[in-house]
C-alpha cells in the first residue's frame, strides 16, 4: 500500500513539474500606438487634425488581422512643449496610458490646449518609454509617432540614446514634422525616423482637413441615435461614462458631420468595448454577475426589475445592437466604395491621418500584420 502511495506521488509531482513545461495559450496580439503631441502655440493645427481624424484611424486599425486573429487596439497620448505643463519636468505631460476606452481617447484629445514652451523630443520619447505599459508579447506591435515643428535636437536627453532604448523594447519611432520636408531633414527629424526604424513624414499642421460627404451619411447617423438606445449604464462609473459617450457624439458633431459619421463606424466596429459600464458588452464578455449587481447604479427606470426581467432586456437590447451595428457596416462599404472612387485624382498625403496610416500598414506587414 505503501509503496502504491509513493509511486501515485511520484506521478503525481512528475506531472505538475512537467506542466510548466507546455506550451502556453497564445495570448492576443495588440497594437499599441503612442502619440507624442506638440501642444506649443504653434500646434492648433495639429491637435485640431488629431481630433477630426482619430477615427479614422481606428477604424483602418478595425480591419486589421494577425493570421486568422484580429488583434486589439491600445492607444496612448503625451503632450510635450507647453509652457503650462512643469519645467522640471521637461514640459511634459502624460495625458493617457496605453486604453483601449475610445471614448476616454477622444475626451483627452478635446482636453488639449496649446501653449508656447521648449519640446524635448528625446525627453519625451525616454519618459514615454518609462512610463508606459509597452507589454512584453514579441507579437504586439509597438508603434510611437511624435509630432511637431521644433528641431528633434533640443533637450537635455539626446534623441538617439532614447532611441536605442525604444528599439530595445521593440518600439518603432516614427516622426511627424509639421513643416517643409528638408527643414524637418535639417531639425533631425529624418534622423530619428532611420534610426527608430520608422517613418519620416511631414505634414501640413495648418490644412483644414477635407471630408468627402457620400449619400449614407444621414442613415449612419440616424443609425447612431438607435445605437445610443442599447446601451444600459451599470457600476460606480457607469453614468459618468454613458454621458462622456455623448460628449464625445457632440465633440465629432462640432467638427464636422463626416467626422460624426466616422464615429459612428467605430461605435459598430469590435473595437468600440465598453463593458467596463455597459450591461450588453459586460455580459458579452462574460464580467457581470447579475446576483451582484448593484441595482441602484442602474438608470432608474430599470431599479426595481427582477434580475430576470433585466436579463430580459439585456438579451433584447443585445440583438437590437447587433442588427443595428451590421447595418453600419453594410452601408460603410458602400461608403468606402464611394470615398474610394473620389479620392482617385486627390492626394492626402500631407494630413496626418494618411501618413500615419500608411506607416502603421508598412511596419506592421513586417511583423506578419495583414488588411
Amino acid at each position: 500500500m505503501k509503496k502504491l502511495l509513493i509511486i501515485a506521488l511520484i506521478f503525481s509531482a512528475s506531472t505538475l513539474l512537467a506542466n510548466p513545461n507546455q506550451p502556453e495559450k497564445k495570448k492576443g496580439q495588440t497594437i499599441k500606438v503612442a502619440l507624442l503631441l506638440d501642444t506649443s502655440n504653434s500646434m492648433d493645427g495639429l491637435i485640431n487634425q488629431a481630433k477630426a481624424q482619430l477615427w479614422e484611424i481606428v477604424n483602418e486599425l478595425s480591419y486589421a488581422k494577425y493570421g486568422i486573429q484580429k488583434p486589439n487596439l491600445e492607444i496612448a497620448l503625451y503632450e510635450y512643449g507647453n509652457s503650462r505643463l512643469p519645467m522640471e519636468e521637461g514640459y511634459i505631460r502624460q495625458v493617457l496610458q496605453f486604453s483601449n476606452d475610445l471614448d476616454e481617447i477622444s475626451e483627452k484629445l478635446f482636453s488639449l490646449k496649446t501653449n508656447g514652451g521648449q519640446e524635448y523630443c528625446g525627453q519625451v520619447i525616454q519618459t514615454s518609454l518609462n512610463e508606459l505599459s509597452w507589454g512584453k508579447n514579441k507579437n504586439d506591435l509597438r508603434l510611437l509617432f511624435i509630432a511637431g515643428n521644433e528641431p528633434f535636437t533640443q533637450g537635455k536627453i539626446n534623441f538617439q540614446e532614447a532611441i536605442a532604448n525604444a528599439k530595445e523594447k521593440d518600439v518603432i519611432v516614427n516622426t511627424i514634422f509639421c513643416g517643409a520636408y528638408q527643414n524637418g531633414i535639417s531639425g533631425k527629424w529624418k534622423q530619428g525616423a532611420d534610426l527608430g526604424g520608422g517613418d519620416y513624414m511631414t505634414i501640413n499642421q495648418n490644412k483644414k482637413v477635407i471630408h468627402i460627404v457620400t449619400p449614407y451619411d444621414s442613415d449612419i447617423l440616424i443609425l447612431n441615435k438607435k445605437l445610443n438606445a442599447t446601451y444600459i449604464f451599470f457600476g460606480s462609473r457607469g453614468y459618468e461614462k454613458y454621458e462622456s459617450q455623448k460628449r464625445q457624439d457632440s465633440n465629432a458633431e462640432s467638427l464636422e458631420a463626416p467626422v460624426a459619421v466616422k464615429r459612428t463606424i467605430t461605435k459598430g466596429s469590435r473595437l468600440y468595448d465598453n463593458s467596463s459600464w455597459d450591461l450588453v458588452d459586460a455580459v458579452k464578455k462574460g464580467r457581470v454577475d447579475f446576483k451582484k449587481l448593484d441595482k441602484s447604479k442602474l438608470p432608474k427606470s430599470l431599479r426595481n426589475l427582477s434580475t430576470s426581467e433585466l436579463k430580459k432586456l439585456v438579451e433584447k437590447k443585445t440583438k437590437e445592437r447587433e442588427v443595428i451595428q451590421k447595418q453600419i457596416k453594410e452601408l460603410d462599404k458602400k461608403r468606402r466604395a464611394f470615398v474610394r472612387e473620389k479620392q482617385k485624382n486627390s492626394t492626402k498625403k500631407d494630413e496626418l491621418n494618411s501618413v500615419m496610416i500608411q506607416a502603421i500598414k508598412r511596419q506592421a506587414k513586417a511583423k506578419n500584420y495583414s488588411w
